[in-house]
């Protein structure tokens, strides 16, 4: 039965990065993220934590499950595929939580330190749990519109 319903449930995609962005200063080397996934990267952080909540309340009931994958070949080239590394699903402990961002006296966006669900959190922590470097990450991160939180996709029990 439980194999039944694994088949009928809804598969959400995630797609980790073989290689990092062309627009980041380590373009096309590889980030390790599914060696990581393994090991040591507890989450990955995304943009759009609305759109990942609405995913979430349905992984949370059961109705759905996370499908973790990584490109094989080039990103969306043709003929490209995507290999599953795991399947997660709320029995496996996944979760969501929001980051927020700090802003100094001069209102500049903290890089530093960020709150994840009213806690402080380090950007050393942060990025090491997302299986980067803090240079790594905030390069990364450097163009996104840090006025609006992001999703922290938890793989495991692990929570801020």
């Amino acid at each position: 039965m439980e194999n039944l319903k694994t088949c009928i449930m809804k598969t959400y995609c995630l797609t980790l990065s073989q290689v990092f962005p062309s627009t980041h200063p380590r373009a096309w080397q590889p980030t390790h993220f599914k060696e990581n996934l393994r090991r040591s990267k507890l989450h990955t952080i995304r943009a759009n934590y609305d759109y990942w909540a609405k995913r979430f309340e349905k992984i949370k009931t059961g109705e759905a499950c996370l499908s973790v994958r990584q490109w094989v070949g080039k990103p969306y080239g043709k003929g490209s595929t995507q290999k599953e590394l795991a399947r997660l699903t709320r029995e496996d402990g996944i979760g969501l939580q929001k980051l927020s961002f700090f802003r100094d006296r001069d209102g500049m966006i903290s890089l530093k330190f960020f709150m994840v669900e009213g806690r402080d959190v380090d950007s050393d922590q942060l990025a090491w749990n997302d299986g980067l470097s803090v240079e790594d990450w905030r390069n990364w991160f450097r163009d996104y519109d840090f006025s609006k939180p992001m999703a922290i996709i938890q793989f495991t029990n692990f929570r801020y």
